[in-house]
């Protein structure tokens, strides 16, 4: 059993079709969506938790290419620019899952993008803006 964390870009054609139902019901893949929105006029994106065997995740990760889905890994979309970090803490105590932690001995603030869910709480905490998520470039999220 494998879990997948990833980004999905979908045409504006296929916003509405039934993508993460035919994901569970044909390739036996359990997801859970950590965050959707559409552009409009432009695309699609959703933020998945994929679960299931690594064979059935392969094969529908070739159907969404066939359908025209661009897909991503989420860690490809966190970014941590670990010299603009002052190890404040400030994220790590908000962070949810854990992914962004204060080393207990050290101080140093750590981060782990397989944990990451891009909930942006980091974002909005952190002063000196150490953590951006970009979304294949077009979708740019500072506050």
């Amino acid at each position: 059993m494998i879990t997948k964390r990833i980004v999905l870009h979908f045409p504006v054609e296929m916003i509405e079709k039934p993508i993460t139902c035919s994901l569970a019901k044909e390739y036996n893949l359990d997801f859970t969506i950590l965050r959707a929105f559409i552009t409009l006029w432009e695309e699609g994106l959703m933020v998945l938790e994929l679960r299931g065997e690594e064979k059935d995740y392969e094969e529908g990760m070739e159907y969404l290419t066939k359908t025209g889905v661009r897909v991503q890994p989420l860690s490809d979309s966190i970014i941590y620019n670990k010299s603009r970090c002052t190890q404040c803490g400030a994220c790590a105590n908000l962070c949810p899952t854990g992914a962004l932690s204060l080393e207990p001995s050290t101080k140093v603030v750590s981060f782990n993008p397989d944990k990451c869910i891009a909930c942006e709480f980091c974002i909005k905490t952190c002063p000196p803006r150490a953590m951006e998520v970009n979304f294949d470039g077009r979708y740019k999220i500072l506050s």
